[in-house]
Protein backbone atom coordinates (compact mmCIF):
# COMPACT_ATOMS: atom_id res chain seq x y z
CA UNK A 1 0.00 0.00 0.00
CA UNK A 2 1.35 3.60 -0.96
CA UNK A 3 1.62 6.15 1.53
CA UNK A 4 1.56 9.65 0.86
CA UNK A 5 3.75 12.16 2.41
CA UNK A 6 4.45 15.32 2.23
CA UNK A 7 8.11 17.02 2.12
CA UNK A 8 9.66 20.37 2.76
CA UNK A 9 13.05 21.35 1.11
CA UNK A 10 15.12 24.42 0.64
CA UNK A 11 17.29 24.01 -2.92
CA UNK A 12 19.29 26.89 -4.37
CA UNK A 13 18.87 27.72 -7.69
CA UNK A 14 20.59 29.52 -10.07
CA UNK A 15 19.07 32.76 -11.42
CA UNK A 16 18.92 33.42 -15.32
CA UNK A 17 20.98 36.27 -15.26
CA UNK A 18 23.33 33.86 -13.18
CA UNK A 19 23.18 31.02 -15.84
CA UNK A 20 23.91 33.85 -18.31
CA UNK A 21 26.57 35.33 -16.84
CA UNK A 22 28.47 31.42 -16.33
CA UNK A 23 27.72 30.45 -20.04
CA UNK A 24 29.90 34.14 -20.73
CA UNK A 25 32.39 33.64 -18.41
CA UNK A 26 33.89 30.69 -19.69
CA UNK A 27 33.54 31.28 -23.49
CA UNK A 28 37.39 31.89 -24.92
CA UNK A 29 37.91 35.39 -26.71
CA UNK A 30 37.94 33.55 -30.44
CA UNK A 31 34.26 32.53 -29.53
CA UNK A 32 32.92 35.78 -27.92
CA UNK A 33 32.19 37.47 -31.05
CA UNK A 34 30.25 34.70 -32.73
CA UNK A 35 28.28 34.41 -29.45
CA UNK A 36 27.79 38.00 -29.52
CA UNK A 37 26.50 37.98 -32.90
CA UNK A 38 23.97 35.07 -32.60
CA UNK A 39 22.27 37.81 -29.78
CA UNK A 40 22.22 40.20 -31.81
CA UNK A 41 20.21 38.45 -34.54
CA UNK A 42 17.35 36.96 -31.98
CA UNK A 43 17.21 40.52 -30.04
CA UNK A 44 16.84 43.47 -31.89
CA UNK A 45 16.50 45.61 -28.63
CA UNK A 46 20.55 45.19 -28.78
CA UNK A 47 22.53 47.33 -30.60
CA UNK A 48 26.26 47.31 -31.15
CA UNK A 49 28.02 51.10 -30.43
CA UNK A 50 29.07 53.18 -27.69
CA UNK A 51 26.56 54.25 -24.95
CA UNK A 52 24.60 57.96 -24.84
CA UNK A 53 27.54 59.01 -22.47
CA UNK A 54 30.74 57.37 -23.78
CA UNK A 55 33.52 55.98 -21.94
CA UNK A 56 36.99 55.52 -23.35
CA UNK A 57 38.38 51.75 -23.43
CA UNK A 58 41.08 53.03 -21.02
CA UNK A 59 39.09 54.15 -18.31
CA UNK A 60 36.69 51.18 -18.20
CA UNK A 61 38.73 47.93 -19.66
CA UNK A 62 42.31 48.96 -18.59
CA UNK A 63 43.63 47.87 -15.33
CA UNK A 64 47.17 50.05 -14.99
CA UNK A 65 48.66 47.69 -12.01
CA UNK A 66 48.36 44.46 -10.68
CA UNK A 67 47.46 45.77 -6.58
CA UNK A 68 44.60 47.62 -7.73
CA UNK A 69 41.23 46.31 -7.40
CA UNK A 70 38.63 48.71 -8.32
CA UNK A 71 35.97 46.30 -9.07
CA UNK A 72 36.07 44.36 -6.15
CA UNK A 73 33.33 45.79 -3.96
CA UNK A 74 31.39 46.48 -6.79
CA UNK A 75 30.58 42.72 -7.69
CA UNK A 76 30.12 39.70 -6.04
CA UNK A 77 30.48 36.29 -7.28
CA UNK A 78 27.61 36.12 -9.80
CA UNK A 79 26.16 39.57 -8.36
CA UNK A 80 22.76 39.80 -7.87
CA UNK A 81 23.02 43.18 -8.25
CA UNK A 82 23.02 44.60 -11.91
CA UNK A 83 24.15 48.02 -13.00
CA UNK A 84 20.79 49.98 -13.42
CA UNK A 85 20.12 50.70 -17.15
CA UNK A 86 17.60 53.41 -16.05
CA UNK A 87 19.91 55.88 -17.89
CA UNK A 88 19.85 54.23 -21.13
CA UNK A 89 16.65 55.88 -22.24
CA UNK A 90 16.27 59.75 -21.47
CA UNK A 91 13.00 58.96 -19.28
CA UNK A 92 12.45 55.79 -16.46
CA UNK A 93 10.32 53.54 -18.18
CA UNK A 94 7.50 52.00 -16.07
CA UNK A 95 5.27 49.71 -17.61
CA UNK A 96 3.79 48.33 -13.96
CA UNK A 97 0.30 49.37 -14.42
CA UNK A 98 -0.61 46.96 -17.11
CA UNK A 99 2.16 44.45 -16.54
CA UNK A 100 2.10 41.74 -14.32
CA UNK A 101 5.32 40.43 -13.05
CA UNK A 102 3.94 36.91 -14.31
CA UNK A 103 2.78 37.73 -17.81
CA UNK A 104 5.72 37.06 -19.71
CA UNK A 105 8.57 34.46 -19.25
CA UNK A 106 12.78 35.06 -18.17
CA UNK A 107 14.91 35.22 -20.59
CA UNK A 108 15.55 32.21 -22.87
CA UNK A 109 17.92 30.14 -21.71
CA UNK A 110 20.46 28.86 -24.75
CA UNK A 111 23.12 26.32 -24.99
CA UNK A 112 25.27 28.39 -26.88
CA UNK A 113 27.18 25.42 -28.12
CA UNK A 114 29.65 24.80 -25.34
CA UNK A 115 30.30 22.26 -23.55
CA UNK A 116 31.52 22.54 -19.71
CA UNK A 117 33.84 19.80 -20.29
CA UNK A 118 36.12 21.21 -22.90
CA UNK A 119 39.66 21.50 -21.78
CA UNK A 120 41.75 22.23 -24.98
CA UNK A 121 42.97 25.91 -25.72
CA UNK A 122 41.16 27.60 -28.47
CA UNK A 123 42.94 27.77 -31.82
CA UNK A 124 42.24 29.85 -34.74
CA UNK A 125 43.06 26.88 -37.77
CA UNK A 126 43.01 26.02 -41.22
CA UNK A 127 43.16 22.26 -42.58
CA UNK A 128 42.73 21.09 -46.28
CA UNK A 129 43.77 17.44 -45.83
CA UNK A 130 40.52 16.25 -46.66
CA UNK A 131 40.37 18.74 -49.70
CA UNK A 132 43.83 17.00 -50.90
CA UNK A 133 42.88 13.63 -50.72
CA UNK A 134 39.32 14.13 -52.54
CA UNK A 135 41.04 16.09 -54.79
CA UNK A 136 43.88 13.33 -55.51
CA UNK A 137 40.81 10.66 -55.44
CA UNK A 138 39.50 12.71 -58.52
CA UNK A 139 42.61 11.86 -60.70
CA UNK A 140 42.31 8.23 -60.43
CA UNK A 141 39.95 6.65 -63.24
CA UNK A 142 37.95 5.09 -60.97
CA UNK A 143 34.12 3.80 -61.79
CA UNK A 144 30.89 5.43 -59.77
CA UNK A 145 30.94 2.78 -57.49
CA UNK A 146 34.77 2.87 -56.05
CA UNK A 147 34.85 6.74 -56.16
CA UNK A 148 31.99 6.48 -53.21
CA UNK A 149 33.49 3.67 -51.50
CA UNK A 150 36.88 6.25 -51.49
CA UNK A 151 35.12 9.41 -50.47
CA UNK A 152 33.69 7.35 -47.55
CA UNK A 153 37.06 5.89 -46.68
CA UNK A 154 38.52 9.56 -46.28
CA UNK A 155 35.68 10.54 -44.49
CA UNK A 156 36.79 8.09 -42.19
CA UNK A 157 40.55 9.54 -41.92
CA UNK A 158 40.86 10.89 -38.45
CA UNK A 159 43.09 13.91 -37.57
CA UNK A 160 46.64 12.18 -37.38
CA UNK A 161 45.91 10.39 -40.18
CA UNK A 162 44.72 6.57 -39.72
CA UNK A 163 41.81 4.75 -40.49
CA UNK A 164 40.63 2.78 -37.05
CA UNK A 165 36.71 2.53 -37.70
CA UNK A 166 37.10 -1.44 -38.66
CA UNK A 167 36.23 -2.03 -42.98
CA UNK A 168 32.86 -4.33 -42.23
CA UNK A 169 31.54 -0.85 -40.18
CA UNK A 170 32.83 0.99 -43.55
CA UNK A 171 30.46 -1.44 -45.59
CA UNK A 172 27.84 -1.32 -43.13
CA UNK A 173 28.22 2.56 -43.08
CA UNK A 174 27.87 1.80 -47.16
CA UNK A 175 24.79 0.14 -46.87
CA UNK A 176 22.58 2.26 -44.51
CA UNK A 177 23.87 5.41 -45.67
CA UNK A 178 24.95 5.55 -49.22
CA UNK A 179 22.69 1.95 -50.03
CA UNK A 180 25.53 0.07 -51.74
CA UNK A 181 26.35 -2.99 -50.55
CA UNK A 182 29.86 -3.93 -51.54
CA UNK A 183 32.24 -6.85 -50.03
CA UNK A 184 35.08 -5.84 -47.93
CA UNK A 185 37.63 -6.83 -50.02
CA UNK A 186 35.94 -4.29 -52.72
CA UNK A 187 36.70 -1.67 -50.05
CA UNK A 188 40.47 -2.68 -48.91
CA UNK A 189 41.10 -2.65 -52.99
CA UNK A 190 39.99 1.00 -52.82
CA UNK A 191 41.90 1.70 -49.79
CA UNK A 192 44.97 0.36 -51.37
CA UNK A 193 44.41 3.25 -53.72
CA UNK A 194 43.97 5.73 -51.19
CA UNK A 195 47.17 4.90 -49.30
CA UNK A 196 49.16 5.54 -52.34
CA UNK A 197 48.04 9.37 -52.44
CA UNK A 198 50.21 12.08 -50.71
CA UNK A 199 51.39 12.61 -47.54
CA UNK A 200 52.81 9.40 -47.37
CA UNK A 201 51.69 6.61 -44.93
CA UNK A 202 48.48 8.29 -44.99
CA UNK A 203 45.47 5.81 -44.76
CA UNK A 204 46.86 3.59 -42.34
CA UNK A 205 44.84 1.20 -40.15
CA UNK A 206 47.61 1.23 -37.90
CA UNK A 207 51.36 1.94 -36.87
CA UNK A 208 52.80 -0.57 -38.62
CA UNK A 209 51.12 0.11 -41.66
CA UNK A 210 51.63 3.42 -41.53
CA UNK A 211 55.35 3.28 -41.13
CA UNK A 212 55.14 0.22 -43.84
CA UNK A 213 54.02 2.51 -46.80
CA UNK A 214 56.58 5.05 -45.74
CA UNK A 215 59.44 2.79 -46.62
CA UNK A 216 57.85 0.93 -49.61
CA UNK A 217 57.63 4.75 -50.96
CA UNK A 218 61.59 5.34 -50.67
CA UNK A 219 61.81 2.54 -52.81
CA UNK A 220 65.52 2.18 -52.03
CA UNK A 221 68.06 -0.67 -52.75
CA UNK A 222 69.98 -0.03 -49.51
CA UNK A 223 71.18 -2.48 -46.75
CA UNK A 224 69.71 -0.10 -44.20
CA UNK A 225 66.36 0.03 -46.71
CA UNK A 226 66.26 -3.80 -46.50
CA UNK A 227 66.85 -3.76 -42.63
CA UNK A 228 64.33 -1.78 -42.13
CA UNK A 229 60.93 -3.45 -44.30
CA UNK A 230 62.73 -6.42 -42.45
CA UNK A 231 62.19 -4.98 -38.93
CA UNK A 232 58.33 -3.41 -39.49
CA UNK A 233 57.21 -6.49 -41.53
CA UNK A 234 58.55 -9.23 -39.12
CA UNK A 235 60.21 -7.68 -35.94
CA UNK A 236 57.87 -5.01 -35.02
CA UNK A 237 56.79 -6.05 -31.69
CA UNK A 238 60.80 -6.40 -31.10
CA UNK A 239 61.12 -3.06 -32.31
CA UNK A 240 58.47 -1.23 -30.00
CA UNK A 241 59.92 -2.61 -27.09
CA UNK A 242 63.42 -1.36 -27.72
CA UNK A 243 64.53 -5.48 -28.03
CA UNK A 244 67.95 -4.28 -30.45
CA UNK A 245 69.88 -7.35 -29.62
CA UNK A 246 67.25 -9.74 -30.31
CA UNK A 247 66.99 -8.23 -33.61
CA UNK A 248 70.33 -8.23 -34.65
CA UNK A 249 70.67 -11.25 -33.55
CA UNK A 250 67.54 -12.84 -36.01
CA UNK A 251 68.91 -10.25 -38.82
CA UNK A 252 72.05 -11.22 -38.64
CA UNK A 253 73.72 -8.06 -39.24
CA UNK A 254 76.18 -5.71 -37.51
CA UNK A 255 75.63 -2.91 -35.45
CA UNK A 256 76.17 -0.04 -37.64
CA UNK A 257 73.71 -1.62 -39.98
CA UNK A 258 71.22 -2.11 -37.23
CA UNK A 259 71.66 1.60 -35.98
CA UNK A 260 71.23 2.93 -39.70
CA UNK A 261 67.82 0.88 -40.05
CA UNK A 262 66.73 2.23 -37.04
CA UNK A 263 67.82 5.83 -37.76
CA UNK A 264 65.59 5.72 -41.12
CA UNK A 265 62.77 4.26 -39.40
CA UNK A 266 62.50 6.92 -36.77
CA UNK A 267 62.80 9.37 -39.18
CA UNK A 268 59.13 8.70 -40.29
CA UNK A 269 56.18 10.16 -39.78
CA UNK A 270 53.74 8.67 -37.16
CA UNK A 271 51.22 10.61 -37.54
CA UNK A 272 50.98 11.60 -41.31
CA UNK A 273 47.67 13.48 -40.95
CA UNK A 274 49.50 16.14 -39.70
CA UNK A 275 51.07 17.39 -43.10
CA UNK A 276 48.54 18.37 -45.08
CA UNK A 277 48.68 19.62 -49.36
CA UNK A 278 50.46 23.09 -48.17
CA UNK A 279 52.53 21.81 -45.69
CA UNK A 280 51.72 21.96 -41.55
CA UNK A 281 48.60 23.24 -40.14
CA UNK A 282 48.52 26.64 -39.58
CA UNK A 283 47.48 27.55 -35.96
CA UNK A 284 47.06 30.88 -33.51
CA UNK A 285 46.55 31.19 -30.43
CA UNK A 286 44.38 34.13 -29.52
CA UNK A 287 45.39 35.59 -26.05
CA UNK A 288 42.36 37.14 -23.81
CA UNK A 289 45.20 39.36 -21.77
CA UNK A 290 48.27 41.29 -22.59
CA UNK A 291 50.40 41.47 -19.56
CA UNK A 292 53.41 44.27 -20.42
CA UNK A 293 56.25 45.97 -18.67
CA UNK A 294 55.74 49.77 -18.57
CA UNK A 295 57.82 52.23 -16.09
CA UNK A 296 57.94 49.71 -13.23
CA UNK A 297 54.69 48.91 -13.66
CA UNK A 298 52.89 45.51 -14.56
CA UNK A 299 49.89 46.37 -17.54
CA UNK A 300 47.04 44.18 -17.31
CA UNK A 301 44.60 44.64 -20.50
CA UNK A 302 41.69 42.80 -21.82
CA UNK A 303 41.85 41.64 -25.33
CA UNK A 304 39.65 44.69 -27.13
CA UNK A 305 37.36 41.70 -28.36
CA UNK A 306 36.64 40.81 -24.62
CA UNK A 307 35.38 44.28 -24.43
CA UNK A 308 32.62 44.97 -27.34
CA UNK A 309 30.30 48.29 -27.69
CA UNK A 310 26.66 47.03 -27.35
CA UNK A 311 24.02 49.29 -25.98
CA UNK A 312 20.04 49.24 -25.66
CA UNK A 313 18.35 50.28 -28.32
CA UNK A 314 16.35 53.71 -28.10
CA UNK A 315 14.09 53.15 -30.37
CA UNK A 316 12.93 50.29 -28.20
CA UNK A 317 12.98 52.43 -25.38
CA UNK A 318 11.01 55.23 -26.78
CA UNK A 319 8.62 52.09 -28.26
CA UNK A 320 7.70 51.12 -24.60
CA UNK A 321 7.29 55.08 -23.43
CA UNK A 322 4.91 55.71 -26.48
CA UNK A 323 2.67 52.58 -25.83
CA UNK A 324 2.92 53.30 -22.10
CA UNK A 325 0.67 56.67 -23.36
CA UNK A 326 -1.34 54.39 -25.01
CA UNK A 327 -5.01 52.32 -24.47
CA UNK A 328 -3.65 50.00 -21.62
CA UNK A 329 -6.62 47.70 -21.81
CA UNK A 330 -6.20 46.89 -25.57
CA UNK A 331 -5.17 43.18 -25.49
CA UNK A 332 -2.66 43.80 -28.94
CA UNK A 333 -1.09 46.74 -27.55
CA UNK A 334 -0.53 44.82 -24.07
CA UNK A 335 0.64 41.24 -26.16
CA UNK A 336 3.15 44.57 -28.34
CA UNK A 337 4.63 45.83 -24.84
CA UNK A 338 5.24 42.23 -23.46
CA UNK A 339 7.13 41.63 -26.25
CA UNK A 340 9.10 44.62 -25.95
CA UNK A 341 9.77 44.19 -22.33
CA UNK A 342 11.17 41.13 -22.58
CA UNK A 343 13.26 42.28 -25.51
CA UNK A 344 14.79 45.31 -23.43
CA UNK A 345 15.27 42.88 -20.33
CA UNK A 346 17.26 40.61 -22.50
CA UNK A 347 19.54 43.51 -23.93
CA UNK A 348 20.13 44.90 -20.73
CA UNK A 349 20.86 41.46 -18.66
CA UNK A 350 23.31 40.34 -21.97
CA UNK A 351 25.25 43.62 -21.43
CA UNK A 352 25.59 43.28 -17.82
CA UNK A 353 26.50 40.07 -18.18
CA UNK A 354 29.09 41.12 -20.66
CA UNK A 355 30.44 43.81 -18.45
CA UNK A 356 30.11 41.33 -15.59
CA UNK A 357 32.97 38.74 -17.91
CA UNK A 358 34.96 41.91 -18.12
CA UNK A 359 35.42 42.76 -14.65
CA UNK A 360 35.78 38.76 -13.49
CA UNK A 361 38.22 38.45 -15.83
CA UNK A 362 40.29 40.83 -14.77
CA UNK A 363 39.97 40.85 -10.94
CA UNK A 364 40.95 37.20 -11.74
CA UNK A 365 44.30 38.14 -14.12
CA UNK A 366 45.25 40.74 -11.66
CA UNK A 367 45.03 38.10 -8.51
CA UNK A 368 47.53 35.55 -10.85
CA UNK A 369 50.14 38.20 -12.12
CA UNK A 370 50.29 39.36 -8.23
CA UNK A 371 50.74 35.91 -6.99
CA UNK A 372 53.20 35.39 -9.75
CA UNK A 373 54.60 38.67 -10.34
CA UNK A 374 58.60 37.22 -10.40
CA UNK A 375 57.64 35.52 -13.30
CA UNK A 376 56.03 38.35 -15.10
CA UNK A 377 58.96 40.19 -14.28
CA UNK A 378 61.52 37.98 -15.95
CA UNK A 379 60.22 35.07 -17.43
CA UNK A 380 61.79 32.47 -15.68
CA UNK A 381 60.07 29.36 -15.01
CA UNK A 382 61.85 28.73 -11.79
CA UNK A 383 59.94 31.86 -10.37
CA UNK A 384 56.37 30.35 -10.44
CA UNK A 385 55.36 29.34 -6.93
CA UNK A 386 53.13 26.29 -6.12
CA UNK A 387 49.65 28.18 -6.70
CA UNK A 388 45.77 26.55 -6.91
CA UNK A 389 42.33 27.93 -7.86
CA UNK A 390 41.69 28.15 -4.31
CA UNK A 391 44.68 30.65 -3.55
CA UNK A 392 42.79 32.71 -6.37
CA UNK A 393 39.41 32.35 -5.16
CA UNK A 394 40.44 33.61 -1.64
CA UNK A 395 42.16 36.76 -3.19
CA UNK A 396 39.03 37.75 -5.16
CA UNK A 397 36.50 36.54 -2.85
CA UNK A 398 34.90 34.23 -5.25
CA UNK A 399 33.93 30.98 -5.67
CA UNK A 400 36.83 28.10 -6.80
CA UNK A 401 34.14 27.20 -9.98
CA UNK A 402 34.26 30.57 -11.02
CA UNK A 403 38.10 30.90 -10.55
CA UNK A 404 37.99 27.33 -12.93
CA UNK A 405 36.09 28.68 -15.42
CA UNK A 406 38.21 31.61 -15.72
CA UNK A 407 41.25 29.79 -16.07
CA UNK A 408 40.16 27.28 -18.56
CA UNK A 409 40.40 27.72 -21.95
CA UNK A 410 41.74 31.48 -21.76
CA UNK A 411 45.51 32.93 -22.47
CA UNK A 412 47.84 35.64 -21.37
CA UNK A 413 49.95 37.15 -24.00
CA UNK A 414 53.68 38.63 -22.33
CA UNK A 415 56.80 39.86 -23.09
CA UNK A 416 58.13 36.20 -23.21
CA UNK A 417 55.34 34.32 -25.26
CA UNK A 418 51.75 33.57 -25.06
CA UNK A 419 50.52 31.15 -22.12
CA UNK A 420 47.82 29.35 -21.31
CA UNK A 421 45.88 31.03 -17.67
CA UNK A 422 46.14 27.26 -16.10
CA UNK A 423 49.78 27.19 -17.03
CA UNK A 424 50.19 29.03 -13.89
CA UNK A 425 48.38 26.83 -11.97
CA UNK A 426 50.66 23.66 -10.20
CA UNK A 427 50.57 21.74 -7.09
CA UNK A 428 53.75 22.59 -3.98
CA UNK A 429 56.47 19.74 -3.47
CA UNK A 430 58.19 19.62 -0.40
CA UNK A 431 62.23 20.30 -0.29
CA UNK A 432 65.04 20.07 2.05
CA UNK A 433 64.68 23.81 3.09
CA UNK A 434 61.55 23.38 3.92
CA UNK A 435 59.84 25.68 1.39
CA UNK A 436 57.35 24.36 -1.55
CA UNK A 437 58.35 23.93 -4.92
CA UNK A 438 56.13 24.25 -7.79
CA UNK A 439 55.46 21.17 -9.81
CA UNK A 440 56.01 23.24 -12.51
CA UNK A 441 59.99 23.68 -11.53
CA UNK A 442 60.17 19.73 -10.45
CA UNK A 443 58.83 19.07 -14.19
CA UNK A 444 61.81 21.07 -15.82
CA UNK A 445 64.85 19.42 -13.35
CA UNK A 446 63.04 15.79 -14.27
CA UNK A 447 63.15 16.98 -18.02
CA UNK A 448 66.51 17.99 -17.43
CA UNK A 449 67.51 14.50 -15.88
CA UNK A 450 66.03 12.35 -18.63
CA UNK A 451 67.62 15.00 -21.87
CA UNK A 452 70.87 14.47 -20.02
CA UNK A 453 71.08 10.80 -19.18
CA UNK A 454 73.02 7.96 -21.11
CA UNK A 455 70.91 6.84 -24.45
CA UNK A 456 72.41 3.42 -24.18
CA UNK A 457 71.20 3.47 -20.38
CA UNK A 458 68.29 5.75 -19.48
CA UNK A 459 67.61 6.12 -15.94
CA UNK A 460 64.43 4.25 -14.38
CA UNK A 461 61.72 6.01 -12.24
CA UNK A 462 63.73 4.84 -9.20
CA UNK A 463 67.12 6.42 -10.18
CA UNK A 464 65.46 9.09 -11.20
CA UNK A 465 63.39 9.47 -7.36
CA UNK A 466 67.20 9.53 -5.98
CA UNK A 467 68.36 12.11 -8.90
CA UNK A 468 65.75 14.52 -7.27
CA UNK A 469 66.49 13.96 -3.78
CA UNK A 470 69.90 14.65 -4.19
CA UNK A 471 68.76 18.00 -5.36
CA UNK A 472 66.28 18.58 -2.27
CA UNK A 473 63.67 17.25 -3.84
CA UNK A 474 60.85 14.78 -1.32
CA UNK A 475 59.19 13.22 -4.38
CA UNK A 476 57.58 9.40 -4.58
CA UNK A 477 58.70 7.25 -7.60
CA UNK A 478 54.75 6.70 -8.27
CA UNK A 479 54.86 11.09 -8.46
CA UNK A 480 58.13 10.74 -10.61
CA UNK A 481 56.11 8.48 -12.77
CA UNK A 482 52.92 10.65 -12.97
CA UNK A 483 55.44 14.08 -14.08
CA UNK A 484 57.17 11.75 -16.59
CA UNK A 485 53.53 10.70 -18.52
CA UNK A 486 52.45 14.06 -18.38
CA UNK A 487 55.56 14.80 -20.08
CA UNK A 488 54.97 12.47 -22.57
CA UNK A 489 58.00 10.91 -21.75
CA UNK A 490 58.23 7.20 -22.09
CA UNK A 491 59.79 4.62 -19.98
CA UNK A 492 63.51 4.02 -19.39
CA UNK A 493 63.05 1.04 -21.67
CA UNK A 494 61.12 2.84 -24.86
CA UNK A 495 63.91 5.56 -24.33
CA UNK A 496 67.00 3.16 -25.15
CA UNK A 497 68.65 3.64 -28.42
CA UNK A 498 71.45 2.71 -30.18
Amino acid sequence: MQRLSLNQSLQQRLSPQQIQFIKLLQIPTAELDQRIEEELEINPALEEGMEFQEKTKDEEFQSDDYGSDEYGSEYDDYGDDFTDYESLSQEKVDVSDYLNKDDYAGYKMQSDNWDEDRESMPVIAMDSLTESLNQQLGYLKLDEQQTTIGLQLIGSIEDDGYIRRPIRSICNDLAFGQNLYVSEEEVIAVLHKVQLFEPAGIGARNLQECLLLQVERLNGHTIAYDNAKKILESYFDEFTKKHFDTIQRKLDTDHESLKDAITLITRLNPKPGSVGASGATATYLMPDFIVTQDNGKLDIILNSKNAPELRVSRSFSDMLDTYDKSDKKNKQIKETVTFVKQKLDAAKWFIDAIVQRQNTLLRTMEAIVKYQQEFFWEGDESKLKPMILKDIAERIEMDISTVSRVANSKAVQTDFGIYPLKYFFSEGISTDSGEDASSREVKNILKELIDSEPKHAPLSDDKLEKQLKKRGYKIARRTVAKYREQLNIPVARLRKQL
